[in-house]
């Protein structure tokens, strides 16, 4: 007999699993595959009708119950098919509000397990930028540990969940990111500190022309953090 978690959590997501399953669609499951470099499983379910059967399943069985949360979103993660990843996470999108303090263990664990940038970019900037909007008094110590955990994918979370903080973002604690990561080769981590910068010279434009011209950037997160002030001329009127 399973665990009564288990079952609770299986009795929740069959409406779910039963509308994937009759919607995946084996000609463009390869094409997904293909393109996350064939690292998961596909359905083969295009996002636009992947939200319309949360629509649905969400009007008839409500978001993920707190009760047994952590079990139904480790079942989603340890499910082949990519879309019960994309599902759990989305989903946990739309309850930030409601979260406990404790719900970051859980975040993290989707962050590391099946890692991969269409999972972690909204863990990043959705979950885990929107839990320290709520606990802020957590930032310091969390992203200590990450920062010194060597997991590319936390080190990623690190520089991207201040992404949608505009006029808030914390640029003292994003500078020590960057400095002690600055040297890294890796694509994720170079692409990142391009991105973050980038989405702040929207709010900040001095502050980003400056810290280019003051440090010395690797070529990708330059480029990455010149585009959108390049791209309106922003470079040419400061």
């Amino acid at each position: 007999l399973l665990p009564a978690v288990v079952m609770r959590s299986l009795e929740y997501l069959s409406p779910l699993i039963t509308a994937f399953e009759s919607s995946a669609n084996p000609e463009i499951a390869p094409q997904m595959e293909k393109y996350m470099r064939n690292l998961f499983p596909f359905f083969g379910i295009k996002s636009p009708e992947r939200r319309e059967i949360y629509k649905v399943f969400i009007r008839k069985n409500g978001l993920i119950p707190k009760a047994n949360k952590k079990e139904i979103v480790q079942w989603c993660w340890q499910a082949p098919q990519r879309e019960y990843q994309l599902f759990a996470m989305e989903l946990l999108g739309r309850s930030l509000k409601n979260e406990s303090e404790n719900i970051l263990d859980l975040y993290e664990y989707m962050i590391v397990t099946k890692s991969w940038w269409d999972t972690v970019d909204y863990i990043a900037i959705n979950l885990v930028g929107g839990y320290f909007k709520k606990f802020p008094e957590s930032i310091e110590k969390v992203t200590h540990l990450w920062m010194k955990s060597e997991n590319m994918w936390l080190l990623r979370t690190c520089l991207l969940f201040q992404l949608k903080y505009k006029s808030q973002l914390n640029t003292k604690l994003l500078h020590g990111f960057i400095s002690e990561l600055i040297q890294s080769k890796e694509f994720f981590i170079q692409k990142a500190i391009g991105w973050i910068l980038r989405e702040y010279s929207k709010t900040n434009p001095d502050f980003v022309i400056n810290y280019v011209n003051k440090y010395d950037l690797p070529p990708l997160s330059k480029r990455e953090t010149l585009l959108w002030m390049k791209n309106k001329g922003v470079i040419q009127r400061l």
